[in-house]
């Protein structure tokens, strides 16, 4: 890497969990057949999670010394040094100390000297046992030489955004199936597919290292898109989903056009984009008093999805809800594309979405801001009767520029507040103060990165300055203090500070045999907004 990048100490933590899998920077992707693999969590080996199941053992002890990207590794431990990288998609050339087994019938592996070629059985081919490894090694360090670190990033953030940035290479897929173009995942394993909000939160951080794809990774969403408007919250080669996801494309497709504006893009993705806010805006109003809600599904594991907050206590009672968060981004997005609009000389367009904004920050007022709890809260849909229910979603307004400075400040104050949401790991997703319904399990209580990076954006648009800045920092300590410890940028992190990532729990008690039952390591939008707050803030 350029800068401070070619420093020693870069991706030198080994952990259990870490993924590798072939990047589409490299080559094409293969969604189906192509090679997903973990780190052990006991000893130095790995874990073949993708296309099938086995096991590479390579010593009972850990590494001594660690080189570990996603797409190549070189480990030593006292059997040996061992080295491996990905080839293509569906083969791992590795070579040293190792022995392979449990493959079932769709991992291969072949083993000649001291090598050893792990493939998807499908794709297998054994020529590559005499592949030029040295090459495919230098081929893969070769992207994350040529990105250039931040000069002035103190030592542990350059060492965290290395990680970062070996994340983002390692979840670019390349067009398949119904997706047109290169996309991104939030993780190889065990999601996979595309998410809606997820990749806007990929192209924000993509957008400092390389626009062009940030933009294409943001349009592949629209590949999933129906005629009518609605986008599915997931996207995959062979099949979408019902439901849809926050609206925040815009948002990234702003912030994307800050780096680098290209007018004939941004004509080609406002359409896509007013459609999709529209639809949510006719289909997401059920009582059709203004305010947005989420759909809610009867389930106790995940009541909605919709709302990427799965299993908060907010939808704990499966009532219909005018959702503070719903109402925030749509705002948000309406401001955005007035933006765009003028940018395209669409009067009328621009006049509507600025019309939109200003209804929906007005209704959130009106309806959603508790005076007592000085927070915004979920109401009944129908009825202005507030839930009660302190949740991270309670700040958002912020995003919209709905609260006056005096709301903006009581949000700010929440945050030194130990008995709502002063906690040591801000922010909080439900406030410790609930009692009844906290718990160190997802959107239960845990902090999100990408809550706190929108929080921070809305303190900094009130003219909040020093609380963003406050937030933003301690997101980013807490993300380099886990990977300094093991390995990994997680999904969410323990508001209280205390538990380690890997051991909160998950929709439901943690268990390490489901992977849909533990915390996801090397996250990408935790990865991507990291990126992003080291990029702009120059710390």
């Amino acid at each position: 890497m350029g800068g401070a990048a070619k420093a020693s100490g870069m991706l030198d933590v080994y952990g259990g969990g870490q993924p590798l899998a072939f990047s589409g920077l490299d080559g094409p992707t293969d969604y189906h057949h192509g090679l997903v693999l973990r780190t052990a969590a006991a000893g130095t080996g790995l874990a073949v999670v993708l296309p099938g199941e086995a096991r590479i053992a390579i010593s009972d002890a850990r590494p001594t010394e660690a080189l570990l990207a996603g797409d190549f590794f070189e480990l030593t431990t006292p059997a040996g040094r061992t080295r491996g990288a990905f080839l293509d998609a569906c083969h791992l050339l590795m070579e040293g100390p190792c022995a392979v087994d449990g493959a079932d019938g769709a991992v291969a592996a072949v083993r000649r000297g001291d090598r050893t070629l792990v493939a998807s059985a499908a794709r297998v081919d054994r020529a590559k046992l005499g592949a030029d490894l040295d090459a495919a090694t230098r081929d893969r360090r070769a992207w994350l030489r040529s990105v250039r670190l931040p000069p002035q990033a103190p030592a542990r953030r350059a060492r965290t955004l290395a990680k970062a940035l070996s994340i983002l290479k390692t979840q670019v897929c390349t067009g398949e199936g119904r997706i047109a173009r290169r996309w991104t995942t939030p993780d190889r394993w065990p999601h996979r597919a595309m998410w809606l909000w997820d990749s806007g939160f990929h192209a924000v951080g993509w957008r400092h290292i390389d626009p062009d794809l940030a933009r294409e990774t943001l349009e592949a969403v629209f590949d999933g898109q129906r005629d009518d408007g609605f986008v599915p919250h997931m996207t995959a080669p062979d099949g979408t989903s019902e439901i849809t996801q926050p609206p925040v494309l815009g948002l990234a497709a702003q912030l994307i056009e800050q780096v680098r504006p290209d007018r004939p893009w941004l004509e080609r993705v406002y359409w896509p984009l007013a459609r999709c806010l529209q639809w949510d805006l006719v289909h997401r109003d059920a009582d059709g008093a203004g305010l947005l809600e989420w759909r809610t599904e009867p389930s106790t594991v995940c009541p909605c999805g919709e709302s990427g907050m799965d299993n908060s206590p907010r939808f704990d009672g499966g009532e219909l809800l005018d959702a503070v968060d719903f109402n925030a981004y749509a705002a948000a997005e309406c401001e955005v594309l007035a933006g765009f609009a003028e940018r395209l000389g669409l009067a009328e367009d621009a006049r509507r979405w600025r019309g939109r904004h200003r209804r929906l920050c007005r209704l959130i007022n009106e309806r959603l801001w508790d005076e007592a709890a000085g927070l915004y809260m979920d109401a009944r849909a129908g009825t202005s009767e507030r839930t009660g229910v302190r949740s991270s979603a309670g700040f958002l307004p912020l995003l919209c520029g709905a609260p006056d400075r005096r709301r903006a400040e009581r949000l700010a104050a929440h945050l030194h507040d130990p008995e709502t949401f002063g906690s040591p790991v801000p922010v909080a997703s439900i406030s410790p103060a609930e009692a009844s319904c906290y718990a160190p399990d997802m959107w239960r209580g845990p902090m999100w990165v990408n809550v706190n990076w929108l929080i921070a954006r809305g303190f900094d648009r009130c003219g909040l300055a020093d609380a963003a800045g406050r937030l933003r920092r301690r997101t980013m300590d807490e993300i380099e203090r886990w990977y300094e410890r093991l390995g990994s940028l997680f999904e969410f992190h323990d508001a209280g500070g205390e538990v380690p990532p890997p051991q909160l729990d998950r929709k439901g008690p943690n268990d390490p045999a489901r992977p849909y039952r533990q915390v996801v390591h090397d996250y990408g939008w935790t990865a991507a907004l990291y990126v992003d707050m080291v990029y702009a803030s120059g710390d």
